[in-house]
């Protein structure tokens, strides 16, 4: 039997279009996922970004939940360095008791932005730092119920005054650092497979693995892994749909930065030696094929990292698309 799959969204703005517009595609994907059998459904936290409209994970999950019935909801992650703990949980806290058994609490290290624009989201505060995160991670678990944390001046807060159920709280990561918290504190791990090296994945999750320590929730170690997807009728009409992927991937690191293009404007781009180059290494979406193709790479994803679920990524142009790729790898999974 295959792994659970999941989804995380962005809600990509594309050219020509509104953030509202973003919005409401992401709850139409939120939708076809939970019609289709998926797992769950994450967003991202990003923030000052053209191409994307997913800024604040906790408002756009509850509108996601109120729109869906069985899929779990989360983020992909919330960026903790950016916000007090005390805030974090009483927004999924709040989130959980709406719908108890289906909020997932995602956390990350990195700010999700540049450097400015973490200094606009953090302010002067001197307890918004990165190096303040295993203390403030250990906090945030103790005010959802995680008994084997001492919440130290937190004792006398309660990020819900009579909670029923808490939020799954998982660690997301790209590199050693975020395995090791996860091991250490018993917590599932996504590894972000779809930005990272291939070779990191390996070391991270050996390390998450051997230096798992059990907790009451997860008594063994649980890992996803991301992988960004495109499926069409053929191969040839996938590469197309990618095209808008592959000159985001170029904007985000030669700072020219701008909404998502079409296929047909990705395909009119005359790319550079460089920009080839760039590709080459992070080609925008790593599976973009027919659903057979695309099964058949993330089978070999599976059995290389031995992932307990997958989460499936995808920046397309038109949310249709990924509606479409959803159906399509649903159905040649076996969903």
């Amino acid at each position: 039997m295959r792994v659970p799959l999941s989804v995380l969204d962005l809600a990509t703005v594309r050219e020509g279009h509104t953030s509202a517009d973003a919005l409401q595609g992401t709850i139409e994907i939120a939708k076809t996922a939970d019609d289709l059998g998926y797992a769950r459904f994450w967003v991202a936290e990003h923030h000052n970004m053209p191409a994307v409209a997913s800024t604040s994970p906790p408002v756009l999950i509850a509108a996601v939940a109120a729109r869906t019935s069985r899929i779990h909801v989360g983020s992909g992650g919330v960026m903790l360095p950016n916000h007090m703990p005390f805030v974090v949980a009483e927004q999924f806290a709040t989130l959980e008791a709406l719908h108890p058994g289906r909020i997932d609490l995602g956390i990350g290290r990195a700010p999700g932005t540049d450097q400015a624009t973490a200094a606009a989201l953090r302010g002067v505060s001197p307890y918004l730092t990165v190096e303040q995160f295993p203390e403030h991670l250990q906090t945030l678990l103790a005010l959802l119920g995680d008994d084997r944390i001492d919440p130290g001046d937190a004792a006398r807060l309660h990020a819900t005054p009579a909670a029923v159920s808490y939020p799954e709280v998982w660690m997301l990561g790209s590199s050693t650092y975020g395995a090791q918290v996860a091991a250490a504190l018993g917590l599932p791990f996504c590894y972000a497979y779809h930005f990272a090296t291939s070779s990191d994945v390996d070391t991270a999750l050996h390390l998450y693995r051997s230096g798992f320590k059990p907790s009451p929730r997860h008594p063994e170690p649980h890992v996803m892994v991301s992988a960004s997807v495109i499926a069409a009728e053929t191969t040839e009409e996938a590469q197309f749909l990618a095209g808008p992927s592959r000159i985001m991937a170029l904007s985000l690191r030669t700072g020219r930065l701008g909404p998502i293009v079409s296929p047909s404007a990705a395909a009119a781009v005359e790319l550079s030696d460089l920009d080839r180059a760039m590709l080459d290494s992070l080609p925008g979406t790593q599976f973009a094929g027919t659903a057979d193709e695309v099964v058949a790479g993330l089978d070999d994803l599976v059995t290389r990292t031995a992932a307990d679920e997958v989460i499936l990524a995808g920046t397309v142009f038109d949310p249709a698309t990924r509606q479409d790729t959803l159906a399509r790898v649903a159905k040649a999974w076996g969903l």
